[in-house]
């Protein structure tokens, strides 16, 4: 199941100072260099990265994440995941390319990402764009066409683990403490023992529990969470 941004109640979304890294530290902290020196152009390598894990990994959350980051530093980005039906044409005022997903792109998407690179990497002005991809495998595995496959294994390749249960905890309580709601040891037993232990999964999970608790205007408890279920 696709992570979703969390939206509701106190939660601002996806941020690279709310995931949780666990086993992919190296990673987390390649993005943060990458947009840390998002501000000037000239200083964002210009090599591509490209993410990749199971379910619920966490690559949608960090790809969402740089787009915030990069905005929020003045940068106009192009963005690509399977939900875009149409893409859009290369725009010269793009400083850097996110595709997310990238497993998942029909016909016309993957031509679309492949003539994004080629812009990205040899702009007809300006310096190279960086860009940034994700997708379930390693490059080598996806498919895709050749050309934009082996491109998006030239540069950075990063897997993502994903956590074990103590972090996955350190997670929900991390991300209910974000939303201003206090989570219970029993209802986050509850949670992890009786759903999907995917991150991607359980943040869903959080995400509507928090919507119903705030609509019924009542604490998270077991009772209450079942009576979510229950009214779905």
């Amino acid at each position: 199941m696709k992570q979703l941004a969390l939206d509701i109640g106190l939660a601002t979304g996806p941020t690279l100072a709310r995931f949780y890294a666990g086993p992919n530290e190296a990673a987390l902290q390649h993005l943060r260099l990458a947009v840390g020196a998002g501000s000037s152009e000239a200083t964002r390598s210009p090599v591509p990265t490209y993410l990749w894990g199971e379910p619920g990994s966490g690559k949608s959350h960090l790809l969402q994440a740089v787009r915030q980051a990069l905005r929020e530093h003045g940068s106009s980005v192009g963005w690509l995941d399977p939900a875009v039906s149409e893409p859009a044409v290369f725009d010269e005022s793009w400083t850097a390319v996110l595709m997310d997903d990238v497993h998942l792109y029909d016909t016309a998407q993957q031509a679309a990402a492949f003539n994004w690179f080629v812009n990205a990497i040899s702009p007809a002005s300006g310096s190279p764009r960086w860009v940034l991809a994700a997708g379930n495998l390693p490059p080598a595995d996806l498919p895709l066409r050749d050309d934009l496959r082996s491109r998006l294994g030239w540069g950075h390749v990063f897997q993502l683990q994903l956590l074990g249960e103590s972090e996955r905890r350190a997670v929900l309580r991390q991300e209910a403490d974000a939303r201003g709601v206090f989570l219970g040891d029993e209802v986050m037993d509850y949670m992890l023992n009786r759903f999907s232990r995917d991150l991607g999964s359980l943040m869903q999970l959080l995400d509507q529990l928090d919507a119903f608790a705030l609509r019924t205007q009542r604490a998270i408890t077991i009772p209450l969470l079942k009576t979510m279920l229950e009214s779905e």
